[in-house]
């Protein structure tokens, strides 16, 4: 399945994704099929780490595209930050079934305390927004120069996964 999925890429593309998810799968992610994408789950925790895809648009080749759970991780780069940001601007704006209700108290599905499994933005003025953290984010235009970060952001939220969710310390 993996294999087919990267075969529609170029060289490059095919060795970063294929980087990722090797690092994935020796921490023991499998993949899984889920209508047009591939989703990586844990068997002692069942959550979703990462999640990829293709986009096809007529005339143009396949574009791969990636999205990664990292929302119990607090140190990133401003390129991440960044993506936070668009994503929670978006979600206040438009999909408020993705603000982080578990602050609140009305979810209970992530393992832990509310906030420390959520993506957070502080605008200028200094309100702060929360986004559900159960939720792989999309990471556009991934680059080689991305895949240390991914593979310590993924590191970092598996080990909250496990502690939270597994039960395993």
């Amino acid at each position: 399945m993996v294999n087919s999925y990267l075969s529609a890429f170029d060289d490059e593309a095919r060795a970063l994704y294929r980087e990722i998810i090797l690092y994935l799968s020796e921490i023991g992610y499998n993949p899984y099929k889920q209508k047009s994408s591939i989703t990586f789950k844990h068997d002692q925790h069942n959550k979703q780490m990462a999640k990829m895809g293709t986009t096809i648009k007529k005339g143009k080749p396949p574009a791969p595209w990636f999205s990664l759970r990292f929302s119990a991780c607090r140190e990133y780069s401003q390129r991440i930050e960044d993506i936070i940001s668009a994503l929670i601007v978006k979600v206040t704006a438009t999909n408020r079934y993705r603000l982080a209700r578990c602050m609140t108290g009305e979810c209970n599905y992530c393992g832990g305390e509310p906030g420390t499994h959520v993506y957070t933005h502080v605008y200028p003025d200094g309100t702060v927004k929360t986004s559900c953290g159960a939720y792989a984010m999309e990471i556009p235009g991934l680059t080689a120069g991305d895949v240390p970060e991914i593979k310590r952001l993924i590191a970092e939220e598996h080990g909250y996964l496990m502690e939270h969710e597994a039960g395993a310390s």
